[in-house]
């Protein structure tokens, strides 16, 4: 029995599998090294989960999670698992994740759209070259964070269409004030800038928000996909972004001579895939 985990900054998704057959799905809150010690990863975790995914013995528990890039990272979550599970943990990254479940054992690109953003090429086994991605204030181009970030800050400067503005302000119930304190002030910032991205999918038939999704998308090409070997590898995405918003990602792609042939929320399934068909690299903890 194997128990795998993927996680972004917003949410962690759960899959229990026997075999070659998921027993158990569920989903937790996110959890970021970054921005959390290893008692709050360790209580988020036990709070999360049902009481009897403690109970059980596992052959092996994989934990892809954001800011999960370093061996320090990787400490943290390693030991935050280990003492809830009991269990060998191998911890790798979300972008790692991106790559086994969209493209296997084949070379190609993969990218996140997600709350944040990344890609890399895979060569079927490894990640063997990585655009830094770089986070919401320096980089993440493409993602719910940036779109939110964008927006946000059109609004409270007045630049977004007014009619726009003032179904944000009657939707969100949300001053200046209370925004500034929530990308300032709280925690997990690109969590807050995120849902924001959800608001605008429901108004992209209005031009202002399609030429900003479409510029922001752009930007994670220019930025990010270029710098690979585009014209002669597969391109996959996977993330809430990417999905949601396929229609303008396929649009950006045709500007690059691009044809994107995968597109999907999670990765999950394709983890499972891997998985249940692969052997399983050592545990590290």
């Amino acid at each position: 029995m194997k128990l795998i985990a993927e996680s972004g900054s917003t949410r962690t998704e759960w899959a229990l599998i026997d075999g070659a057959y998921v027993t158990e799905h569920t989903f937790t809150e996110g959890i970021n090294p970054f921005f959390q010690s290893r008692r709050e990863i360790s209580r988020s975790v036990r709070l999360g989960l049902p009481e009897h995914f403690f109970k059980k013995r596992y052959e092996q528990v994989f934990f892809y999670g954001a800011g999960c890039s370093s061996p320090e990272r990787k400490e943290i979550i390693g030991a935050s698992l280990v003492a809830q599970f009991k269990s060998p943990i191998e911890v790798e990254s979300d972008l790692l994740a991106a790559a086994r479940g969209l493209l296997k054992n084949d070379a190609g690109i993969a990218c996140i759209l997600g709350t944040g953003s990344n890609s890399c090429f895979y060569d079927g086994e490894n990640i063997v070259r990585n655009v830094r991605s770089l986070g919401y204030v320096l980089g993440d181009e493409g993602s719910g964070a940036v779109l939110g970030k964008l927006f946000l800050a059109d609004c409270l400067k007045g630049l977004a269409p007014a009619v726009l503005i003032e179904t944000f302000y009657d939707k969100f119930r949300i001053s200046a004030d209370d925004a500034l304190e929530s990308v300032y002030g709280r925690p997990f910032p690109n969590r807050f800038l995120s849902t924001f991205s959800y608001f605008l999918i429901e108004h992209l038939n209005n031009d202002y928000v399609y030429n900003l999704v479409y510029q922001n998308l752009k930007n994670f090409f220019v930025r990010n996909v270029c710098q690979y070997d585009y014209q002669n590898y597969p391109i996959r995405f996977v993330g809430s972004v990417a999905y949601n918003y396929s229609s303008v990602l396929d649009d950006v792609a045709k500007e690059f001579g691009i044809k994107i042939d995968t597109v999907v929320e999670s990765p999950m399934t394709g983890l499972i895939e891997y998985h249940t068909q692969n052997i399983s690299p050592v545990s590290r903890f």
